[in-house]
């Protein structure tokens, strides 16, 4: 467990799990144990979206891959590299083609492992600051290597006063519970408000191209920034939502500032 404090802000993240993030003793992010999801944050990559309905596989230039659903980083281990009482780095090392056991296997799933045809290093750093929270990702591996990136953080919501508010327009709960397991898109944005009551927080993004919303509870939600809604192509064409690393794509960062 690594705690970063400052100020009237505290940070706990559980082996590279975003668990906690407190502001004068308010919770922001969902519990585990409580209603709507087993986790409270996770990453995408190097797919977002479900890969049941092409028989678990993603095509790539190397071949097919082996994919569940959101990809399988998730899968993989954090190892903790740096700690310092503001910041904290992780990262995780995959060599290509090594197969990655899949925790969704037999029950919702018929691959017991997955793998992908691409080396890649997967670091993950949160940076507590005056302003408040800084959750960068960094990506490295094989020039041209396709993938998807997105980070999936859920947010503890304490009151029936909420509203998700970006630039063009203001969503109400009710509609993004409405959706269901899809998420709704809230496409070329890299701003977006949560108001919860009182309680308030700005999320802005670089180097992600859009969000999705999703949950299933009224107690949380979950505000995702994404390289590619998945769902604007057949499963079998999930392929068409890859970018392709260089040394202009490989950075990525959501910045979380409470008001």
């Amino acid at each position: 467990m690594t705690i970063l404090s400052l100020g009237n802000q505290e940070v706990v993240v559980d082996k590279g799990e975003l668990i906690s993030y407190k502001v004068d003793g308010h919770q922001y992010i969902h519990q585990k144990g409580s209603p709507g999801w087993r986790s409270s944050d996770t990453e995408m990559f190097p797919i977002i979206g479900p890969t049941n309905k092409a028989d678990f596989t993603v095509e790539t230039e190397k071949g097919k891959a082996v994919q569940d659903q959101h990809g399988l980083l998730r899968e993989m281990t954090y190892e903790r590299e740096q700690h310092s009482k503001t910041k904290v780095v992780f990262k995780k090392i995959y060599t290509a083609n090594d197969t990655v056991k899949n925790s969704k296997f037999p029950q919702k799933s018929t691959k017991a492992v997955l793998f992908w045809p691409y080396d890649f290093v997967f670091e993950k750093t949160f940076v507590l600051s005056e302003d408040g929270l800084r959750v960068a990702f960094q990506i490295s591996g094989e020039k041209e290597m396709p993938f998807m990136l997105g980070y999936h953080p859920a947010f503890n919501l304490t009151t029936g006063d909420v509203k998700i508010i970006t630039d063009e327009k203001e969503i109400a709960l009710p509609e993004v519970l409405a959706v269901g397991s899809r998420a709704m898109p809230v496409l070329s944005a890299s701003k977006i408000s949560l108001a919860d009551g009182e309680h308030g927080l700005m999320i802005t993004t670089q180097g992600f191209s859009h969000f999705m919303l999703w949950t299933e509870v009224s107690n949380m939600v979950c505000i995702e920034p994404i390289t590619f809604y998945p769902y604007a192509v057949d499963q079998k064409d999930l392929h068409r939502g890859f970018d392709y690393l260089s040394d202009k794509n490989g950075m990525f960062q959501v910045f979380l500032k409470p008001s």
